[in-house]
């Protein structure tokens, strides 16, 4: 039977053709969160440092919030809205484990890497090749990029003003959303998108940065645990079938 799917090296290079498309506006964020950093009282050299060692943009953004609001007496909730939303890493990491690599270096380097926008990209791919390049051609290229942009961000933000004026904070966002809308094709995809959407933005004014983003994901598991809205599976199969569905 032919295959559906694309060729190997079509899928490839829609992987890299991805990657990028998604770490270009992602990447101009970075100008946001430099500036807002400065402007929340941190240095330079120590938002260059947190963009580099702690790389996640949600927890970044949670951290300097907390402390523009709160001053450095509020440092222990910063670190605990931050830990929070880090937390998703960690998930991501057992689902990219059979992704980035076979070695052992391969999986210890792939822990600074291991963001939203990598899983998403390496994800929205079926083929091992194409997951694999989307991971790393995606992590690496917002990495470079977000740490260049916070530079620049933190230098210019008393200039820049209100960074939000440019439509940065957007830029992620309208990124995710051109990679998850050629998924959204039948009505399971579509209730677990919009349940989980509208539990975060209920509970966004309610509760700590972090907890609305988990209690969502949740939700969406739930969604998809039950197949609300989506078609009921045949409860046997023919052989061919289930061979078939193997392949």
């Amino acid at each position: 039977m032919t295959s559906s799917r694309p060729p190997l090296a079509e899928a490839d290079r829609s992987a890299w053709k991805q990657s990028f498309a998604v770490a270009i506006p992602t990447s101009a964020y970075g100008i946001s969160f430099g500036a807002l950093s400065v402007l929340a009282g941190l240095d330079l050299w120590q938002t260059s440092v947190m963009s580099l060692l702690m790389f996640s943009g949600g927890s970044q953004f949670a951290f300097i919030g907390v402390i523009a609001s709160g001053g450095l007496a509020a440092a222990p909730s910063a670190i605990a809205s931050a830990a929070l939303l880090g937390v998703r890493n960690a998930a991501y990491s057992v689902r990219m484990n059979p992704v980035v690599g076979l070695s052992w270096w391969h999986r210890i380097a792939a822990a600074q890497f291991t963001i939203d926008e990598s899983t998403a990209v390496a994800l929205a791919h079926t083929e091992t090749r194409a997951r694999r390049i989307g991971f790393w051609a995606t992590g690496l290229a917002i990495f470079v990029g977000w740490n260049i942009a916070t530079v620049f961000g933190g230098i210019l933000g008393d200039v820049l003003g209100d960074v939000r004026a440019y439509g940065l904070d957007a830029a992620a966002a309208a990124a995710f959303l051109a990679l998850l809308w050629p998924r959204l094709k039948s009505r399971q995809a579509i209730a677990v998108g919009a349940a989980a959407a509208v539990v975060a933005a209920a509970l966004t004014p309610l509760l700590m940065p972090g907890l609305p983003v988990m209690i969502a994901a949740v939700v969406a598991v739930l969604v998809g645990w039950f197949n609300w809205l989506g078609r009921s599976e045949p409860a046997t199969s023919s052989p061919g079938a289930a061979g078939e569905e193997l392949r």
